[in-house]
């Protein structure tokens, strides 16, 4: 039986788990959290990524756990409202599409449940990747792999090792984003509230628990040299960048507040090949499109599938297959970052992009 090794247990790592096992390989997920993640945006699952889920049976779980946004509104700097829509929201679009949109951590715990025949080892990383396949963990320990498979993220440890810093591959699109809960002080019921100052501005958006609320702030700037691990140091760039937006004084204090606080560049991934030797990569890792896309989940999820499909086929050339395959789709997906800037792109071309790939 074939060892797969996969880095990252947020998105594609368990659907790489519960197909890889399908096809027979004897799967590890190695995840650098000590436990699933907490918190996170509102992810949209679209086109081809519906029918991931689909194979995997969790669809109807899925759609039970789908936020039941009511609307959205927008504020001037003023708090004043300027806009208000009960028919989309700028994160799940129309609420008469077939997408689906649900919070990260509720899509993450539905794929761990679905991927538990997988080993996962939370609190440990890979030290170091050798080309026969030999890993070291900062636990300590060592292992062989058939395969090594980065879905660890934007920042991806898998993609450092084996093919180089990641100053060569990211590129910046000009904004910085940071998301945390709160306590829902502003009162919202199933909405969402857009706002502006400037060059900052934020959201807030409210689902199910009606004594919370996910709180998004970020700013436009240009690259700053920061520390992709420090929380400290991230809250200070969001303290001194939106300190002018709505709300800032409740909305900074929960800042410090929150434990689960992610702060992270708007930026795309861009390389050659996803492919090296016995690693390769998925989602994030290897194509990011940035959370300006909307395609980000949906690129996990079907990049994840494409490759475990071409894994359980076999062959030496399983890898050049994959890359084939996902090339186009990432390539679309990718390209909607870029179409309407500040305002996302049309949902005709996300529909589009999203459904550009044919799944065998």
């Amino acid at each position: 039986m074939k060892k797969v090794l996969v880095s990252g247990a947020s998105i594609g790592g368990p659907v790489l788990a519960y197909w890889l096992g399908r096809h027979g390989f004897d799967v590890t997920v190695v995840e650098r959290a000590t436990a699933p993640r907490k918190g996170g945006q509102a992810v949209d699952i679209r086109g081809a990524a519906l029918t991931v889920v689909e194979r995997m049976g969790v669809l109807e779980r899925v759609r039970e756990l789908r936020t039941t946004m009511r609307g959205m509104n927008m504020l001037d700097g003023d708090g004043n409202e300027i806009m208000r829509s009960e028919e989309e929201t700028l994160s799940g679009g129309r609420f008469d599409s077939p997408d689906v949109e649900i919070m990260r951590d509720d899509l993450n715990r539905i794929l761990l449940d679905a991927s538990a025949g997988a080993r996962y080892v939370y609190g440990d990383s890979i030290a170091t990747l050798g080309e026969d396949g030999e890993v070291t963990f900062e636990g300590g320990w060592s292992d062989r792999y058939d395969h090594v498979i980065g879905a660890d993220g934007l920042h991806s440890n898998v993609r450092r090792l084996a093919f180089g810093p990641e100053q060569q591959f990211l590129h910046h699109l000009g904004t910085y984003v940071s998301i945390y809960t709160a306590d829902n002080f502003a009162g919202l019921d199933h909405w969402q509230t857009w706002f502006n100052a400037g060059e900052a501005g934020g959201a807030l958006f409210s689902d199910r628990d009606p004594a919370e609320m996910r709180v998004n702030l970020g700013f436009r700037s240009g690259e700053i040299d920061y520390d992709y691990r420090d929380l400290d140091q991230q809250k200070r760039l969001i303290q001194e960048h939106c300190s002018q937006v709505w709300e800032a004084p409740r909305l900074l204090e929960a800042m410090w507040k929150a434990d689960d606080f992610y702060f992270d560049s708007m930026a795309q991934v861009k390389m050659e090949r996803w492919t090296k030797g016995r690693v390769a990569l998925v989602g994030d890792a290897g194509y990011c499109a940035s959370p300006l896309s909307g395609q980000g989940t949906s690129l996990a999820l079907v990049g994840a599938y494409v490759l475990a499909q071409e894994l359980g086929a076999g062959g030496a050339d399983a890898y050049d297959r994959y890359e084939q395959r996902m090339r186009p789709f990432v390539a679309a997906n990718q390209a909607l970052a870029h179409e309407n800037p500040g305002q996302g792109a049309a949902p005709e071309s996300v529909q589009r992009a999203a459904n550009s790939i044919t799944l065998n």
